[in-house]
């Protein structure tokens, strides 16, 4: 078996298999093997029923009678009791009825799940999985590992077609020098990848995950450190002045720039009028106001008779910059004469605005990815402005050059990270720091609460969207299963539709939708024709919405500080007082107090701080920081001594070897050579 073989070599995989592993692009062995778990499920000893408290518990216990279900709403609710010797609980269940001739009046099983407890209903549990003892003495033996999934794909599926690799002898070649993987005592490659499928035990996973990070970081690291020295020294071929509009429009601005923005707004002026090529990263805080230096920049572009393009993650992000600009390019009377190009659009309108830009008709361009396509043309593009989710590597740049010359790039970070680790993730760019908020934001009021909050959560949502505003209901997980006593959006909505009336419009949005129904449903929140939304965090730097003022998100204990900070940036962006509850699935106080960092500040520099003081290697998946690099598996702050360590080896290897004509150098010379810089597939090197 070779690593490109394609997946329909392994047993029980068929085409149609084959089509939904294609979803989650998987298509050869190495992918497979490359594919690793989001977590582990582990299987404690059963307790007694009067010992259980809040979060994931198992516990053992007879049926007391038949199962009852009824018709609430848009749901069947199965109910049953559970007794031991120490007393008895509430079990529901949402929309399985056949749970009722599963389970035996009398009979003894094992339940694991989500304890919960109020003072109407005392102690109950929601949709626990259900084990014969014996089977579930068998699982306490092991990790379990815990794989993300499509509709139609399985654990088990997924688990037997890498056992079948596993067990096949498979053959990693190494990439990384022995000398660094004895000074940090890392696992070999073909080690690492079968402990992290496999472990042994929380040891075993932690020391597989442990050499795969450092995999991660130190080869972007590697392709960072190669970027910079290509691009250090690139010739300004598009050199500007500065001319009269740009004072006069900040002159006539209904507010001051800040002391931050004025400052970052000289560093931007004097690099696009400098002899070497921008490549500067604006750090800036939720609400910091980036946007207005965007506006100035492309204002300067514009006068001096250049193009300039900007790039948004979503079609809906980018209509809303779009008609900003045309609205102050009004209002203000300035030179920019803006359009929008993303795929939605006819292929007449494409067509049209692909003329108007090749004919330097338009000198400002909004739109998604599509800007790079081979038939967009520009005439004179000089600019290219977007977010951290979309940062350029050598291929796009020369791209770029294909339509012009070396163009100057402006990348906008609203994802709070410590100035100590932002130097090492954005070493190809200049940084410049917004850390001051305009005067006039309302600040958010936020609260830390269990569950047992909800019921007033609901009561204070629907209060606000009586009053015209909207809600985000944020869960970390798309659909039940994927890991268990998480909330998922696809429940969620569910439970949501059973609370409010029919009135309330509510709608679930998640990064495994096709582009079009996301674009879709962000579109009609962005109209006011979703009352609230039920997402994952792929709503975190998708949509502009003033009127939304409530942000709900379940299970926060599962987030990252910083990106639950960026989250809450969500709201908080109109005249109306807003609010953020962060509901933890656990009362653990450690989780709690964490938590409450969020509380009591709105600061997100401070707050990413305190994140990296307080994440460590503990929990090996727990908390994944999202919105900033697409890792696989490292998080900059729980893995913030492994990114250090990473970025010690890379600087050590060019000074020591900048040719890398070592033998022991020669899979990174492979990089070098093909230009692989950004956004690097570690498999493949």
């Amino acid at each position: 078996m070779k690593l490109t073989d394609s997946v329909l070599v392994l047993k029980g995989i068929g085409q149609k298999t084959a089509d939904l592993f294609e979803k989650m692009n998987l298509k050869t062995i190495e992918d497979l093997l490359f594919y690793f778990p989001r977590g582990y499920e582990k299987y404690q000893e059963p307790i007694a029923i009067n010992q259980l408290s809040d979060g994931m518990n198992a516990f053992c216990g007879k049926v007391d009678g038949r199962p009852v279900s009824k018709k609430v709403r848009h749901l069947t609710i199965t109910t049953l009791f559970v007794s031991d010797l120490t007393g008895k609980i509430q079990l529901t269940f949402f929309n399985m009825p056949f749970i009722a001739n599963a389970l035996k009046p009398g009979e003894a099983y094992v339940f694991r799940g989500v304890i919960r407890e109020t003072a109407k209903t005392g102690t109950y549990c929601e949709h626990p999985k259900i084990f014969k003892k014996e089977e579930y003495q068998k699982r306490m033996q092991s990790l379990y590992p815990v794989y993300p999934l499509v509709k139609g794909v399985t654990h088990a599926t997924i688990t037997k077609a890498i056992l079948q690799i596993l067990s096949s002898g498979f053959s990693l070649e190494e990439r990384l020098p022995f000398t660094i993987l004895q000074k940090y005592d890392l696992l070999p490659i073909q080690e690492a990848i079968l402990q992290i499928h496999l472990p042994l035990n929380e040891i075993s996973a932690a020391n597989a995950r442990r050499r795969l990070v450092f995999d991660e970081f130190f080869l972007f690291l590697f392709s960072i450190a190669l970027l910079r020295n290509e691009t250090e020294k690139m010739q300004n071929c598009y050199p500007c002045i500065e001319t009269a509009d740009i004072p006069r429009f900040i002159e006539r601005l209904p507010f001051n720039l800040t002391k931050a923005q004025t400052n970052v707004w000289n560093e931007v002026k004097q690099e696009l009028m400098s002899e070497f090529v921008m490549n500067r990263l604006i750090q800036g805080d939720v609400g910091s106001g980036k946007t207005i230096i965007a506006v100035l920049a492309m204002i300067m572009s514009a006068t001096n008779g250049f193009q300039s393009a900007m790039m948004a993650p979503t079609e809906v992000l980018a209509r809303q910059h779009f008609e900003l600009v045309k609205s102050m390019a009004t209002q203000y009377a300035l030179p920019l004469k803006p359009i929008l190009l993303t795929g939605s659009l006819s292929v007449k309108e494409k067509k049209l605005a692909q003329n108007l830009i090749r004919d330097n008709e338009v000198n400002v361009v909004f739109g998604t990815h599509a800007l790079i396509q081979d038939h967009v043309r520009f005439h004179t593009l000089s600019l290219v402005i977007t977010d951290e989710q979309h940062r350029f590597g050598v291929r796009q740049r020369e791209t770029f050059a294909d339509k012009g010359m070396q163009t100057h790039v402006l990348v906008m970070s609203a994802t709070p990270i410590p100035r100590s680790l932002a130097m090492i993730l954005f070493g190809d760019m200049n940084l410049s720091v917004m850390d001051e908020l305009p005067r006039n934001r309302l600040p958010i009021k936020n609260c830390v609460v269990d569950h047992k909050f909800r019921k007033k959560a609901y009561e204070l949502m629907q209060d606000e969207i009586h009053h015209g505003r909207q809600v985000y209901v944020i869960c970390p997980m798309i659909e039940e299963g994927e890991m268990d006593g998480l909330e998922n959006v696809s429940d969620y909505k569910t439970k949501l539709k059973s609370f409010f009336p029919d009135s309330i419009r509510i709608e679930a949005l998640h990064g495994k939708m096709k582009p079009i129904e996301k674009n879709r449903i962000m579109e009609r929140y962005a109209e006011g024709l979703i009352d609230i939304l039920v997402s994952t965090t792929v709503i975190e730097v998708g949509i502009n919405v003033p009127n939304a003022t409530i942000m709900m998100i379940e299970n926060a204990e599962r987030f990252g500080l910083a990106q639950l900070h960026q989250l809450r940036g969500r709201v908080g962006r109109g005249k109306h007082q807003s609010y953020c509850i962060f509901v933890s699935g656990t009362n653990n106080q450690t989780t709690m107090d964490r938590l409450s960092i969020l509380n009591n500040s709105n600061d997100g520099f401070k707050i990413a701080e305190e994140d990296m003081k307080l994440r460590g290697p503990g929990d090996l998946f727990g908390i994944r920081q999202s919105g900033m690099m697409d890792f696989v598996l490292a998080d900059v702050f729980q893995d913030a001594t492994i990114l250090q360590e990473a970025q010690k080896e890379v600087a050590a290897i060019l000074v020591e070897d900048p040719t890398l004509s070592k033998p022991e150098h020669a899979r990174l010379k492979w990089l070098k050579e093909h230009d692989r810089y950004h956004q690097v597939d570690f498999r493949t090197i």
